[in-house]
């Protein structure tokens, strides 16, 4: 179902949050990134967690609303 590229892409998505974790979720990441350094692939159970946490703090960014900046202006 995930594959080990998923795996990087949440850890590395994860690392500029890591002072945000609580001490629970700080210990789930620094096991995920051993297993990562590692070469292993998480289980499912595991690979749910880091899904979890990418989903916690990973926000997209809304890039609609800066649409007025790069439209051409009509007025002429």
């Amino acid at each position: 179902m995930y594959s080990h590229r998923d795996q990087r892409k949440y850890l590395e998505a994860l690392k500029k949050f890591e002072r945000n974790f609580s001490q629970q979720e700080l210990d789930d990441y620094k096991m995920f990134v051993k297993r990562e350094k590692d070469e292993e692939e998480l289980d499912s159970v595991a690979m749910k967690r880091l899904k979890d946490l990418f989903d916690k703090y990973h926000k997209t960014v809304d890039i609609s609303k800066y649409d007025k900046f790069f439209k051409k202006s009509t007025d002429q």
